[in-house]
């Protein structure tokens, strides 16, 4: 395999691993609002780690489009532009929404999740 295909490969499945924990970061966190039982310090680590591979998606997305050079579609580079920012958005309110940040946690992780299955579907690298 060359590096060129790694490169779509490692993209792909970063791109996957994404979605899926954001998703059940994003549901386990809804749960954890409504139930305390669900309230354990591993759903702090799957959502950081959910949130990191957002970051991990867009710079393996830069690695790829620079070493093939071409040229993101623009729905894609809006979609992943938007999921940076929002992570950011996101570790900024966490200290000033302390007591729904269950909630805050929950409805990222889904909107997250979305934006992932929107770039996928609309603007493929």
């Amino acid at each position: 395999m060359n590096v060129l295909a790694s490169f779509r490969v490692t993209h792909e499945v970063i791109e996957w691993l994404m979605v899926v924990l954001n998703a059940a970061a994003g549901i386990w966190a809804l749960q954890a609002h409504r139930n305390k039982l669900f309230r354990i310090s591993t759903l702090s680590w799957v959502t950081a780690i959910a949130q990191i591979m957002v970051i991990a998606h867009l710079f393996s997305g830069v690695a790829l489009a620079s070493s093939e050079n071409i040229e993101v579609p623009k729905f894609h580079l809006l979609y992943w532009s938007a999921a940076a920012l929002s992570v950011g958005v996101i570790y900024g309110y966490r200290n000033q929404l302390d007591n729904r940040r269950y909630l805050l946690y929950g409805f990222a992780g889904l909107f997250l999740t979305g934006l992932g299955i929107r770039s996928m579907l609309l603007g493929p690298i």
